[in-house]
């Protein structure tokens, strides 16, 4: 029950950014929810994978490469979901860091058991 809202309210923080953000797009509340259910699949699957490459160069820059590896993560996810869209990688480090504040304000107000 705890992962549907978390999904639910990522969706909610995805629609909320991009009535912000101009550069980030998405067509309706459906598509909201699935951008919410690709992102959270990429961050499970991609970005381990996507870190365990980019290794060397995230310890080079004392782990702010990771933010680029969030934007990406964001722009693939505009890739498969066809009612979101991301148009440069700016918006998506932009729209990536505003969604972990999002989430972290929003996933605090659901109690722990």
């Amino acid at each position: 029950m705890k992962l549907i809202v978390k999904l639910l309210l990522t969706a909610l923080a995805v629609v909320v950014l991009s009535k912000i953000l101009p550069g980030v797009a998405v067509e309706g509340y459906g598509s909201a929810i699935i951008v919410a259910i690709v992102i959270a699949l990429l961050r499970l699957i991609v970005k381990p994978i996507l870190v365990l490459l980019t290794l060397p160069i995230t310890i080079v820059t004392f782990g702010l490469f990771l933010l680029i590896i969030n934007a990406i993560i964001i722009l693939i996810a505009d890739y498969f979901v066809g009612g979101f869209a991301v148009s440069t990688i700016w918006w998506a480090l932009l729209f990536s860091l505003l969604l972990s504040l999002f989430q972290s304000i929003l996933f605090s107000l659901i109690k722990e058991d």
